[in-house]
Parts: C-alpha cells; structure tokens; sequence
C-alpha cells in the first residue's frame, strides 16, 4: 500500500521560536551535515531511467560501487567550508536486476547498501552509518519506435516505487542512509539515434515523496511542529545527456546533465543542522561508459563520473561509479 499524506492532529503549528543554542563543536558540526541521498541511483546500465530496451526473456544484473565525497556545502544559497570536519563520504553497493517481459515492456528490482563516514582535519573521524536503503521496483514501456532513413525516436514512460528496507534513522544527516520515505517516481523520456551511433536523451520526472519518522518530538519548518513525523518535499528531477555507440555496439560513451529541484521545504538555518524537510536543488555534470565484450550478451562494465557544481541545501559532491553487468537469455 503507497503512503497518503495526512496531516495529524501532531501536525500543530505554534507560534514560538526554535532555541538556537548550541555548543561550539555542535555548531560546525551541524553546519556540515546535508541531504546527500538525492542521486542515490547513479549507475546507467538497463535501468529505469535510460532509453535502452531489453529484449524479451532477456535479464541483465549489474554490481555497482560508488564513492562519494565532499568537504563544501551550500547552506541555503550560501557555499560554505567546513573546519571541523575535512571530508564527508559515502560508499554505496548497488545490486539490480532488469528483465524483458516483452519486447516493449521491462521491470527492474534493486537494493542498494550504503556506508557513510567523515574525517577531521587532525586525523579522526565521526562515525557514520551502515545498512540496506531502500528497496525500488520499476517498469519502463516503450510507447513509440519510430524509424526514418537516418535514425530511430522513441519515448519511453516508466516508473518506480522505493521503499526502506531497515529502520535507519533519516535525520541523521549526512550519515543517514536514505530519505526514509516512499517514493514515487514518474518518468518521460524522448531519445533519438541516428543510424551511426549519435544520440540524445531528454528526460523528465515526479518524484512523490511521502513522510518520514524522526527521533524528535519537535522540529521547526518554516514554523514550529509538535511532532516526530516529517513531511519529505517532493521534487522534479530534468536529464539531458548526448552520447555514442562505437565499435559495432560494443561501447558506449556519454556525458550527461541532471538536476533536481524540490518542489517545497525549507533551507538549513545557521547554527542548526539540516533535516528531510529542506528543499534541495542539485545540478550536476559527469561521463559515463559501458563496455560489452559481447553485445549478444555475457559480461560488460560500467563507469561514471559525476560532480555537483551548483546547489541548494546540498552538498557539493563528486563521485565515482564502477560496476559489472551480465546479460543472458531465460
């Protein structure tokens, strides 16, 4: 069952300001911890959100890491460096799995598992998180397949349901594992090929994201709530990317563009730190390959790199993505 927005009888705003109070050390720390989870699913190889159609009683699996890292952050509009804490990062395993039902119709499954960490600048560290996130399943159907004498257009609708899988604490940023709420996601695509190789993908999509518990009976969100339940903004999510196959379809490069931009939600106020109902805005650039040994099928790599260079209550954030596929008939 999807969860429904419902505003409680908790949901009781007072007119009252929050206690700004707080010690030094807890001061740089706050300034430092961020949502850090908005492009959680960062490798393209067969998944819901890329033009490419598995063949019918075709599989294909993929294991990915990713590394991520960043020591700047934007505190609203204001990019801000942290002393206290040198680096933030998150390591993320994702395992996954796209299945052609028919020739137009595919369905994914994923997990992914998430550690989190930071460093100080004298040698330490904070102590971070660790567990399974959040558990998505998907479909994309190929709505048009129209050929001409140069290419091929099509568009592509899909979409996904996410949801945790272990009770991780989503206040807890930037070491939480996730948003901790449902999602929804609803997505367009349009990708046009030309015969020898070039291509282009536009994309847009919804993103419905419903509550998440916290371990606080109060929190402030543009006024005071007497509650532990936090209303997760939703967002739209944009990709524009322009990419090629080479070498008789065994390779395939792009360099891709995507954004977010939470349709709701508050900023991270100084001296307090950020929480779930922050409205967040990334844009983000990077490159992607995939080699296949075999484009029959077999085993094929990925990798990718982003970097997020502009940002709302974000971090400011670079990672690297490498993963193995394997796709055979059923």
């Amino acid at each position: 069952m999807f969860t429904t927005k419902i505003i409680t009888q908790k949901h009781i705003k007072a007119r009252i300001p929050l206690e700004r109070f707080c010690s030094t050390t807890c001061l740089r720390f706050s300034l430092m911890v961020l949502l850090f989870f908005c492009f959680s699913l960062q490798t393209k190889a067969q998944t819901p959100n890329d033009a490419i159609m598995m063949d019918k009683r075709d599989a294909c699996v993929l294991l990915a890491y990713t590394y991520g890292t960043f020591d700047q952050y934007w505190e609203g509009g204001n990019q801000r460096e942290n002393q206290t804490i040198a680096t933030v990062e998150r390591q993320t395993i994702l395992g996954m799995a796209a299945i052609g039902i028919t020739k137009k119709l595919d369905f994914y499954v994923g997990l992914p598992y998430v550690k989190t960490k930071s460093y100080e600048p004298n040698g330490g560290y904070f102590a971070g998180a660790n567990g399974l996130q959040d558990v998505l399943v998907g479909l994309k159907y190929q709505l048009i397949n129209a050929q001409s004498s140069v290419g091929t257009f099509s568009i592509l609708p899909s979409a996904t349901f996410s949801t945790p899988v272990s009770k991780y604490l989503s206040d807890y940023q930037p070491y939480s594992l996730g948003l901790g709420t449902t999602e929804i996601a609803s997505r367009l695509m349009a990708n046009y090929k030309l015969d020898k190789g070039l291509y282009t993908t536009i994309g847009a999509a919804y993103l419905w994201r419903g509550y998440t518990e916290a371990e606080r009976d109060y929190y402030y969100n543009n006024g005071s709530f007497y509650t532990n339940t936090m209303d997760v903004p939703s967002a739209w999510n944009f990709e524009a990317l322009i990419g090629s196959w080479l070498f008789q379809n065994k390779l395939r490069l792009e360099l891709n563009y995507s954004a977010i931009r939470s349709l709701s939600g508050d900023d991270i106020r100084a001296y307090n730190a950020p929480q779930p109902t922050n409205k967040v805005e990334m844009d983000r650039v990077g490159a992607f390959a995939q080699y296949y040994f075999n484009p029959q099928g077999g085993f094929g790599i990925v990798a990718s790199y982003n970097t997020v260079f502009r940002g709302r209550n974000a971090p400011k954030m670079t990672s690297l993505n490498l993963g193995i596929t394997y796709q055979f008939g059923y």
